[in-house]
């Protein structure tokens, strides 16, 4: 369901410069309130698709709820950032992730290949 929402809502990756900015443009990263050389970084901006965003976070938080069974690097990661974050900023970090990883692919047009 999320893949097809997805590749429904971008129909082209290319416009996206980066991962970033896909990210960005779905409300995934924090919004800046920058002025003097200092930067202060506030919530989410949950600009963008909320839809998508939607659909991103409730992924995650699904991959959250099953990390403590697994052991590879990628779900202790998820791990460590729930205890040190909490589990609502663990679900949007990984969100986040995985919307970069999702552009790569698509950018790239490459099928995902898991690094072990």
């Amino acid at each position: 369901m999320c893949a097809t929402a997805i590749v429904a809502a971008i129909s082209d990756p290319t416009l996206f410069k980066n991962g970033r900015e896909l990210s960005a443009w779905l409300g995934l990263v924090p919004r800046q309130s920058s002025s003097g050389g200092k930067q202060q970084l506030l919530g989410i901006s949950k600009r963008g698709d909320k839809y998508l965003r939607c659909l991103l976070i409730h992924g995650a938080r699904a991959v959250i709820y099953k990390a403590k069974d697994l052991e590879n690097p990628i779900h202790k990661w998820i791990i460590n950032l729930k205890n040190s974050k909490g589990a609502n900023k663990a679900a949007v970090a990984l969100a986040n992730k995985n919307a970069r990883i999702i552009w790569a692919l698509l950018a790239k047009q490459q099928t995902y290949k898991q690094a072990v």
